[in-house]
């Protein structure tokens, strides 16, 4: 008898339960059922509810911390191959701790890299992820590496708003690749801004490269952690004479007094993606889900299609 590829199963973290629904939605079938039993001293088990044996198996969840969020995704990619799955995809929307993709400084890690080595020690054939801190992480990995781009979900709404004058910017050097991409596709300027830090989290002093006067301002970058950069930015490009900025940020980690710096500051509005649940609404944070492009992708996957007509830049 002829083999016949199973129908491929989708599983959720716990963290990530929301965004797999869509996910699993989206792609036309239901979310896997997993257990997770809990010992008192904060130990977990994941384990599936379902045979897995043979399939293809996505395993969907971002890896920010609590660093629980990375061993769950760990466990269950354990779990998968011990079940005797044909494929194990890890699905990361956000692939945490690619803050630490170089030495930087004596006698600190490499973090990045070593969760790369982990999630393939642990069963992963496969990592399905979204705009990385750094492209040349993928580097790190020996399987192969799709890497999507919020671009994918973000462009649609920047032409809806139809805004005159645009002019993009990036809130840092580093991410001007990223910025004169976007600007690339929408023929508008570019500017950047130019910061120093004294230590991590905290912005010493602030430049802006270019100007923004009579612009409306859209500020490009790939994560917001503490809001400080993009805040600070905002409020140096408005006192520059734009007449809006706008801050397109892939992944809303929004840490600490995030949610309060963006209330109090200048930016019209803050356009994010559902990589990571927002832990509180705010009017100013508007939500673009990413669940069609994954689920696409996902398709695509499985059926050994091209996924290059989803990169619109």
């Amino acid at each position: 008898m002829p083999y016949s590829v199973p129908e491929p199963k989708i599983f959720a973290c716990t963290q990530s339960q929301e965004l797999g629904h869509k996910i699993a939605k989206a792609f036309g079938q239901e979310l896997g059922k997993v257990n997770i039993s809990r010992y008192s001293d904060g130990e977990f088990q994941p384990s599936f509810e379902e045979s897995v044996r043979g399939a293809r198996v996505f395993i969907i969840g971002s890896t920010h911390p609590s660093s629980d969020n990375l061993m769950e995704m760990l466990l269950m990619l354990d779990a998968a191959k011990r079940a005797s799955a044909r494929h194990i995809t890890a699905v990361m929307p956000y692939f945490g701790w690619a803050r630490q993709d170089r030495k930087d400084k004596p006698r600190v890690p490499i973090g990045a890299k070593m969760v790369a080595k982990v999630l393939e020690a642990a069963g992963a054939t496969r990592i399905i992820t979204m705009d990385l801190h750094a492209d040349q992480i993928q580097g790190f990995f020996e399987r192969p590496v799709d890497h999507l781009f919020a671009s994918t979900v973000f462009l649609p709404y920047l032409e809806s708003l139809k805004l005159e004058n645009l002019t993009v910017a990036s809130p840092d050097m580093g991410g001007s690749k990223r910025a004169y991409a976007y600007s690339k596709f929408l023929q508008s300027e570019v500017v950047i801004c130019y910061k120093q830090r004294k230590k991590a989290n905290v912005i010493d002093h602030m430049e802006l490269i270019g100007e923004v006067a009579g612009r409306h301002v859209v500020l490009v970058d790939d994560m917001v952690d503490t809001a400080g950069t993009l805040t600070k930015a905002a409020d140096l490009m408005m006192e520059r004479g734009a007449l809006s900025v706008r801050a397109i940020t892939t992944h809303a980690i929004l840490s600490g007094n995030a949610y309060e710096r963006i209330e109090n500051s200048k930016l019209t509005e803050l356009i994010v993606t559902d990589s990571i649940p927002l832990r509180q609404e705010s009017e100013k944070i508007k939500v673009l889900t990413c669940a069609n492009l994954f689920a696409d992708v996902m398709h695509r996957v499985h059926h050994n299609t091209s996924i290059a007509s989803k990169f619109l830049m």
